[in-house]
């Protein structure tokens, strides 16, 4: 059986995957795919992780985990999506770096089912905005304590990305750039629930729904279903175009308001990041989905 755990990170997701796949329960069953929500995984998955502390499940483990977290008869694949699977937002940042639990985090889902095919999901995000976003939601807001002595420009996303690889040893690896997700989120749910392109999907414009008013996205409904055998590359061209000419106010801006930052590091941050994004979409064992 294979297994499909959509890991976060943070700040990227919210709960909008598993809107999308809960709008095709009927299609995924069929497949013989199951949606194990958190509410049903996150007791179980969290007692055996510490149980293990890292190691590999037995079988009579990993059968009992089954057992409770699969409802439907032989199921072919099951989908995990949470961000608790990467832990609270204060580790995002440790002593270590940026995403230093990573691949350790990755490779305790991967021991707790040794026999079953599991592939890992994940959206990154530039960490100017990531933290930004974070910093709230840690301790108060306590920039010190969150940052842990790090510069913001130490953050990078390239050696958590090796890591993560190296961890799940072989095991499948799809990433993809959170701010890209508007233009290519059919593409990651399809490849998450393994939907075949000409199998019609709802809910795959979700993010666009959320970026665009209600006429506007009424009228690239429209402009949508009237093009005949529209290609990824075109959809997603009309998509950018509808972006560009018709986003809520502010939809597309976010304002970083951190402690000593300045426009000239925000600048170099997110310069790091399409470095690292070119270097990572390279790594032998990473499939990245890009527009």
């Amino acid at each position: 059986m294979k297994l499909a755990f959509h890991i976060g990170v943070h700040g990227t997701d919210g709960d909008r995957l598993l809107k999308t796949l809960r709008e095709n329960n009927d299609e995924l069953l069929r497949q013989g795919t199951e949606i194990v929500p958190p509410e049903r995984h996150s007791e179980f998955l969290d007692q055996t992780l510490m149980q293990l502390q890292g190691g590999t499940a037995t079988n009579e483990i990993e059968a009992l985990l089954l057992d409770s977290l699969l409802v439907t008869e032989d199921p072919q694949r099951a989908i995990f999506s949470s961000t608790s699977f990467l832990g609270a937002v204060g580790r995002i940042v440790g002593q270590p770096g940026f995403y230093w639990q990573l691949g350790t985090r990755a490779a305790s889902l991967v021991n707790l089912f040794p026999n079953q095919d599991v592939e890992i999901f994940a959206a990154i995000r530039n960490p100017a905005t990531l933290l930004a976003d974070m910093l709230p939601q840690f301790w108060g807001g306590d920039y010190a304590k969150f940052m842990q002595g790090h510069q913001p420009e130490a953050l990078r996303w390239r050696e958590p990305a090796r890591q993560l690889v190296q961890a799940v040893q072989g095991r499948r690896v799809v990433l993809w750039c959170h701010e890209d997700a508007p233009l290519i989120w059919p593409e990651i749910t399809r490849l998450i629930g393994d939907v075949d392109p000409d199998v019609p999907m709802k809910a795959t414009m979700l993010y666009m729904k959320e970026l665009l008013d209600a006429q506007a996205f009424q009228n690239l409904r429209e402009t949508l279903g009237t093009q005949d055998r529209l290609s990824v590359a075109g959809r997603r061209e009309i998509c950018a175009r509808f972006l560009r000419d018709h986003a809520k106010t502010g939809a597309l801006e976010q304002e970083i308001d951190m402690p000593g930052w300045t426009q000239d590091l925000i600048d170099r941050i997110t310069e790091n990041y399409y470095q690292d994004v070119a270097e990572i979409t390279v790594i032998p064992g990473v499939e990245f989905i890009t527009p």
